[in-house]
């Protein structure tokens, strides 16, 4: 299991790649991206080679990553799992006025 909640990332080039551990940060951070040269981008990447290297927490690595995703676009929308969806439905309805 993952230590990290999957994020789906779609390159400029149309392809996706889900992400739920540094070491697959990394793979996707040599896909197509919009701008590499972004100072966010380059912060990214060497966090998560810390990360990799064992001198920078996992969890920093992977929050750089994900912000960098999202400023450029590139993070897909998760939607909510058959789980939760469920736990959800489960939940409103005990919230429901009795009538």
């Amino acid at each position: 299991m993952s230590r990290f909640l999957p994020l789906t990332i779609r390159f400029v080039s149309g392809g996706t790649m889900v992400v739920t551990t540094v070491a697959e940060a990394k793979k996707a951070l040599a896909g197509h991206w919009k701008n590499k040269e972004a100072p966010a981008y380059l912060e990214a990447a060497r966090l998560v080679d810390d990360a990799i290297a064992g001198t920078c927490r996992p969890a920093i690595a992977f929050a750089a990553f994900k912000k960098v995703a999202a400023q450029q676009g590139l993070l897909k929308d998760a939607r909510p799992s058959a789980a939760l969806t469920m736990l959800d439905t489960l939940w409103s309805r005990s919230k429901a006025p009795p009538g």
